[in-house]
């Protein structure tokens, strides 16, 4: 399972993730750098911290579960 990791400063200096389940394969960092902008300008998302204000990063985390039942 894919997740990306959108991580944003905000206005005490924090930083704020927000996740995104099962993003497309072929994102592209161009993208998601535009998306942040997007969503910092839009002032949608707060958080205790105040308003996002500038982007921190960003990842794309790839987990492999493997999981066993015993009866």
């Amino acid at each position: 399972m894919k997740t990306l990791e959108l991580q944003f400063v905000n206005e005490e200096g924090k930083t704020v993730r927000l996740s995104v389940d099962a993003p497309r394969d072929d994102v592209t960092e161009t993208q998601v750098a535009s998306v942040m902008d997007v969503i910092i300008a839009a002032n949608v998302f707060s958080s205790s911290g105040g308003d996002l204000i500038a982007k921190k990063g960003a990842r794309l985390i790839d987990t492999t579960i493997t999981e066993w039942t015993f009866a």
